[in-house]
């Protein structure tokens, strides 16, 4: 759909939130470009910046900029965490009171450009719930671009969903969207994967990516490590989420049938020598077949105990969370 065919009227609402942590030279120069790049494509849109700890003047540039966009139909808003929680629940401090229909998200240090947001938005109008920006030409150093590289092709291969650059901070998605996924830790970059799981449409458009122009980057040996830990998290909870049992019980099932069959083995062994048929030169307590057979059977045993008592806490969960997304439904039925 052409931005240019669609009235005043039907344009979308629009909601920016922004995880704000020490970048105080950057704030009002984002603002002009968000004002730019956004406003040329919706016409009634708010910025949300929520700054995660910061210990620089983040927070008192942006009372600044909420002052002075007060009375304008493009208003500034501030949310201030006591302490650094982390980008995922400042992204979720933001959507938490975000009233657009769509939710922009990005980062504070510039490298993400506001000008793609009309790119981004021709996908929305496309049908998608969810456009993930993709830093094709990435100025980074060479020791975030190649872990990075590694990382997508994981998230893709573990996930199923194929994207360049799962990690981009440039995201714009509808409003259910923020509602369905929840979001802590680390795994506001796995927004598309999870959203993928829930049914919605995923998809991707190479963005203008710039240097950092202030500040240092956050990046570093323990984000990667985190991110490779909230992948296994991730692919548990896409692939198991509802059902642990299928997880814990598939491996229980396997030790336990291993245990069984070692000891099985052994107590036809020890039979045959009581009756002697046969006489072993190592005795069968002296075998490290009955220890390893001993412990498959117990490590199955605690496996399928698991997997049952999650079962359990699942399924007292599940009465207040749905387990199903609802893409839309006929008149009349609202409420399902």
């Amino acid at each position: 759909m052409n931005d240019q065919n669609v009235s005043a009227a039907n344009l979308p609402t629009l909601s920016i939130v922004v995880p704000v942590l020490n970048e105080q030279e950057s704030l009002i120069q984002l603002l002009d470009e968000l004002k730019a790049g956004v406003g040329n494509a919706v016409t009634k849109f708010e910025v949300i910046f929520v700054d995660d700890g910061s210990t620089d003047e983040s927070w008192r540039v942006i009372k600044q900029l909420a002052e002075a966009a007060a009375a304008t139909p493009r208003p500034v808003f501030g949310i201030r965490l006591r302490r650094n929680f982390g980008k995922a629940a400042a992204l979720t401090a933001g959507m938490k009171i975000a009233t657009g229909e769509l939710i922009l998200m990005l980062d504070a240090d510039l490298q993400d450009d506001p000008a793609e947001f009309s790119a981004l938005l021709r996908q929305i109008n496309a049908g998608y719930d969810v456009v993930n920006g993709w830093k094709e030409r990435r100025l980074d150093p060479w020791h975030k671009v190649y872990p990075s590289k590694v990382f997508n092709w994981l998230v893709g291969a573990m996930s199923g969903l194929k994207l360049h650059d799962h990690n981009c901070g440039l995201k714009l998605f509808r409003t259910e969207v923020a509602r369905e996924v929840q979001i802590y830790g680390e795994l506001h970059r796995f927004i598309p994967v999870l959203a993928h799981a829930r049914g919605f449409k995923v998809a991707e458009v190479a963005v203008n990516h710039r240097s950092r122009q202030y500040g240092h980057s956050k990046y570093g040996v323990r984000r990667f490590i985190r991110g490779l830990l909230d992948l296994l998290t991730v692919s548990f909870l896409t692939g198991f989420g509802r059902r642990p049992l299928h997880a814990m019980g598939s491996v229980g099932l396997v030790f336990f049938l291993l245990g069984i069959l070692g000891l099985g083995y052994l107590s036809l062994l020890w039979l045959a020598m009581q009756t002697g048929l046969i006489q072993p030169a190592v005795p069968i307590g002296n075998r490290p077949l009955l220890a390893y057979s001993i412990a498959a059977s117990l490590l199955g045993g605690q496996a399928l105990s698991l997997g049952l008592l999650a079962e359990l806490i699942v399924a007292n969960n599940t009465r207040t969370a749905d387990s199903y997304s609802v893409s839309e439904t006929t008149a009349g039925k609202m409420d399902a």
